[in-house]
């Protein structure tokens, strides 16, 4: 028991104060996090949309995510890292409140659409803030610490979010607004005036004097970027198909999805900065992702076995030990094949793989589960991501 309290206090040890402020400014911003993982179950149950037509509108989604993940990148490279989260966050709280007032396919996907153009913009410029504010030997940490805070607020804003839901869903869209304001504030006043670490060295083997290398040309990076968007595609299932699934297979309210849902958060956040402190002195890059990755895998596995209710929070359980594994890494890998100069486009490519997931996932689950059945679409991923972990492995040990 000694030996465990140790290690979960190492894991926090050496970490700044600007990243413990990026993490609180996370937190703030994901604990008001509560259309997304509600919007499909908000469009069949108020809108009264048919999955395909969920499916479209959520594909948009992932379309703005895509746009906002380049945008975000390249911004952030020729404006920093500050004013692009700043006005990401401020633009994205009138929008949200504005959504609820379009309720055709077409409308809704055009208004979800900008604002996941806007609020996703904001994420290639906060890696950059993590990677810049952090110590080179804390990299993997610091960013474990960001998505500690992502999944803490994702444990406290669905179970939130399926509370204001059940007396009306206009109020998550309301939820939302005031977190990404309150987020804004404290990011302002904290980071108004402060500059991000200059290493005195390069945290990898690439000459900051030669002219920055794009992403886009770098074909080893693209295909880990590839493996990375597949990854995805199977994982943010969690947002939804999922969902739909324990609604539809397992009749479940939107009280006890959001339950599950931040079950998923506090798993991660119980075990994240203590798995991935214990995956850095032991495991490297590939075998980490490799067994996020497989995690994954068996995640899906479960859920076509006929048992009762429990092996629903047996699989979110396995998939949120996956996220700890694979996610935090990926983020490493991309900063350390970037130059300082060239850090907004390749987080902004690692963004835009994960944000074009946002696209497939939701469009082709929902198509499969539709015409195919639940069962088949958890086959289907399984069987995908045991060759993605394969891959990953490979393309990592040449990175």
């Amino acid at each position: 028991m000694k030996e465990f309290i140790r290690l979960y206090i190492d894991a926090y040890r050496g970490l700044s104060r600007p990243a413990w402020m990026l993490a609180l400014v996370m937190l703030v911003n994901r604990t008001g996090a509560m259309v997304l993982p509600f919007l499909g179950i908000y469009m069949t149950q108020a809108l009264n949309f048919s999955i395909r037509e969920v499916g479209v509108v959520l594909a948009c989604f992932g379309l703005g995510a895509v746009t906002g993940s380049w945008l975000g990148g390249w911004l952030t490279d020729r404006f920093g890292n500050f004013w692009v989260q700043t006005l990401s966050l401020l633009a994205s709280v009138p929008l949200f409140v504005v959504t609820p007032l379009f309720t055709s396919v077409e409308t809704l996907a055009a208004a979800i659409y900008i604002l996941s153009v806007v609020t996703e913009s904001f994420r290639p410029a906060n890696s950059v803030s993590v990677a810049r504010y952090a110590r080179p030997e804390n990299i993997t940490r610091a960013f474990s610490l960001n998505r500690m805070a992502i999944n803490l607020g994702f444990s406290v804003g669905p179970a939130m979010g399926g509370f204001l839901a059940s007396i009306s869903y206009h109020w998550i869209f309301y939820g939302n607004a005031l977190g990404a304001f309150i987020a804004a504030l404290i990011f302002i006043a904290f980071f108004a005036k402060r500059k991000g670490t200059i290493r005195s060295k390069s945290t990898h083997n690439i000459d900051e004097t030669a002219a920055p290398k794009s992403p886009y040309g770098d074909w080893v990076f693209l295909l880990f970027s590839f493996f990375c968007c597949i990854y995805a595609i199977c994982f943010f299932q969690l947002l939804s198909t999922l969902p739909l699934f324990y609604q539809k297979a397992h009749s479940l309210d939107e009280k006890q999805v959001g339950i599950i849902l931040g079950f998923s958060g506090f798993v991660v956040v119980l075990f994240e900065m203590l798995l991935v402190h214990i995956a850095e002195r032991r495991l490297s890059y590939a075998s980490s992702i490799f067994w996020g990755t497989a995690l994954c895998a068996l995640s899906f596995a479960l859920l076509p076995i006929p048992t009762g209710y429990w092996i629903l929070y047996v699989s979110i359980f396995l998939l949120s030990i996956s996220e700890i594994l694979a996610m935090p890494f990926m983020a490493s890998v991309a900063v350390q094949r970037a130059s300082r100069r060239t850090q907004g486009a390749y987080m902004g490519l690692n963004a835009l793989a994960f944000s074009a997931a946002h696209v497939f996932s939701p469009f082709l689950g929902t198509r499969i589960a539709d015409q195919y059945g639940f069962n088949t679409l958890w086959w289907g991923t399984t069987i995908v991501l045991v060759g993605v972990a394969i891959g990953l492995y490979v393309i990592v040990r040449k990175l």
